[in-house]
């Protein structure tokens, strides 16, 4: 954790011009700190006692593996496992088979609670529960009285991670996937191939391990500068397996992702014969898009993607199979003999229907072996395939045309869920990234529903999905840190009515859920305190009134510009600085309970 410390800790020098907007501090307290916000829920008075003298009562098949969870969840942070039997005293799991699939419904009042719902909706009622565990209690287990009742808003609610760029290990993925789960987002999109790297054991085709899962260095920067230390790694098929049934049993699907015909780099530099040009070609140490192709006139293309194909689709019980279908260059195929006679054979227009033939020929093996694709919305260029669906990653523009064509679409604007972009204007400072702003509020404020569809049309809207592309994200430390806390943002858009969207109601719950990750030792980004960026000012004084968006966490402040992090007086009520005072320059760091710093936030009033 050390270097993402570093990253964190560096100072931000972001000028903030003082308005005259006031702040008010938003505690409600009748709000429970859950994330997702549930469909309905009722605070009760009172509470629960959890001892090691409560009991778990079960009904109905499959109740067993929540009680295994909650019991491991206990066993974790608490040191103690429940026993089965009755009485009131208990905690009463029930799979009621009936219920809208995902739904669960939360009873606690003074003598126990009843959660109540069909296999997955059980396990996310038991996510929604586990958040209202005290942290560090010991054995003093107290769980607010409340009634839940809780349903998705969207069946598709996904999280992608490009593990092409940069391998990333099995424990880390595993621990992605509780992340998501925890809350509440069931899809795994998983990036397997890229120009980078080819990450998944093919066994027809050994040198797709063997050589497109290695380059000779990380891919640094834009600059082109790299660090010459050899990356690569692959997932055998027997470590797939293992993780889709790890997934599975936290009710999320894993969709791979095999990406045609662009991004082939990685595969052509050890078949370039599947190229247009025959190479020679290695897989690229450094990041930008790349001109080679896969050779859409040749067959003997179409026969290694169906062989890839035959071995990937057993491994992986999802309805759907990701086929890419982004930023596929056309370059080659303009100056390809083979590609130009396959335009004239098959009656072509031009090189965009070209890969519109190359899509549809794919879906039809892969509807052969009873699977769907899916794919990113260049898959429209010169006509879309029969029974695809389209995932809209260049603004929306894409999914509203195929939702106007009656095709399935999933929302993943990257305006608005590319985690890859950065979460402050402070370059400097920040992690490496692709260079757009993306903050938390501009998250959370995404409606998947636009305005452009009729509510007819947009039943077509499957869900939506956010996107880690890791172009410049080496490590886990970073990924989180680019992860969080706008995932919880993302749960919340697709998970929680629309009508239960608020983002000031949102701040007031996210502090608990950050001090829960800070605790597990997740390297997210420390966001700036609430009401940094409104300052009052009134009789020649600025008021700044600061709250930390984590739970236990402190405010250290300067007022002479010189480093909080070192030197600063802890934040303890309202500060009321002059504004005469020439070179007043206020800056605060936050301090988690963990120890672990924020960048340093700098307010500096216009004279």
């Amino acid at each position: 954790m050390t270097h993402i410390r570093q990253i964190i800790v560096v100072k931000s020098f972001i000028t903030i011009i003082f308005t005259f907007l006031s702040f008010s501090a938003s505690v409600s307290g009748q709000t429970l700190p859950l994330i997702p916000a549930p469909a309905e829920q009722e605070i009760l008075p009172g509470s629960f006692s959890i001892t090691p003298a409560t009991t778990i009562r079960l009904q109905g098949a499959g109740a067993e593996k929540t009680a295994a969870l909650l019991n491991s969840f206990l066993e974790s942070n608490y040191g103690f496992k429940l026993k089965y039997g009755s009485g009131k005293n208990s905690i009463r799991l029930e799979i009621d088979a009936k219920v809208s699939p995902e739904s669960y419904a939360l009873i606690i009042n003074r003598d126990g609670i009843l959660l109540k719902g069909d296999a997955a909706g059980l396990f996310y009622g038991l996510q929604t529960l586990q958040q209202l565990f005290p942290v560090g209690a010991g054995n003093d287990i107290h769980i607010p009285c409340t009634k839940i009742h809780d349903q998705p808003r969207f069946a598709h609610r996904g999280m992608m991670l490009d593990v092409g760029r940069y391998f990333f290990p099995m424990d880390y993925l595993k621990e992605f996937i509780d992340r998501m789960a925890h809350y509440k987002l069931n899809v795994f999109h998983w990036h397997l191939t890229e120009d980078g790297g080819w990450r998944i054991e093919i066994k027809k085709y050994p040198d797709l391990t063997r050589k497109a899962a290695w380059r000779n260095s990380t891919q640094y920067n834009y600059a082109g500068l790299q660090d010459r230390i050899p990356h690569g790694g692959f997932y055998t098929q027997e470590q797939v397996k293992e993780l889709v049934r790890y997934a599975a049993e936290r009710h999320v699907t894993i969709i791979p992702e095999i990406e045609m015909p662009g991004h082939s780099l990685a595969v052509l530099s050890a078949y370039p014969g599947l190229s247009c040009t025959g190479g020679p070609f290695a897989v690229p140490i450094y990041w930008r898009l790349q001109q080679e192709i896969f050779c859409a006139g040749n067959d003997s293309v179409f026969t290694f993607l169906e062989d890839v194909l035959s071995e990937i689709i057993p491994l992986f019980p999802s309805k759907y199979i990701h086929i890419g279908g982004d930023e596929a260059p056309k370059k080659r195929w303009e100056a390809c003999t083979k590609c130009q006679d396959r335009i004239r054979a098959e009656g072509l227009k031009d090189e965009h229907e070209l890969q519109s033939y190359f899509i549809h020929r794919i879906e039809k093996f892969v509807n052969s072996k009873g699977k769907q694709i899916i794919g990113w919305d260049e898959i429209l260029e010169g006509g879309l395939a029969p029974n695809a669906t389209v995932m809209s990653w260049r603004g929306e523009a894409g999914g509203i045309e195929a939702a106007n064509m009656g095709h399935g679409v999933i929302m993943a604007p990257d305006v608005y869920l590319y985690f890859d972009y950065a979460q402050s204007l402070d370059k400097d400072n920040e992690p490496a990234g692709i260079g757009r702003h993306l903050p938390l509020e501009k998250v959370y404020g995404y409606e998947p529903y636009t305005p452009k569809l009729t509510p007819e049309q947009c039943t077509y809207i499957k869900g939506v999905q956010a996107n880690l592309w890791t172009a410049f994200i080496q490590s886990r430390n970073v990924a989180e840190y680019m992860l969080f806390p706008r995932t919880l943002a993302l749960s919340e858009i697709a998970w929680s009515p629309a009508s239960k969207k608020d983002y000031k109601d949102f701040l007031e719950r996210l502090p608990a859920r950050l001090a829960a990750l800070d605790a597990a030792g997740v390297t997210f980004r420390i966001p700036e305190p609430d009401g940094w960026d409104k300052v009052s000012i009134e009789n020649g004084y600025a008021t700044i009134q600061l709250r930390p968006l984590v739970e236990g966490a402190k405010i250290y402040y300067t007022t002479d510009g010189s480093d909080p992090a070192t030197t600063g007086k802890l934040y303890d009520g309202t500060l009321r600085l002059p504004l005469t005072f020439k070179g007043l320059d206020v800056r605060c760091v936050v301090t988690l309970p963990s120890g672990r710093n924020s960048n340093v936030y700098k307010l500096t009033p216009v004279e």
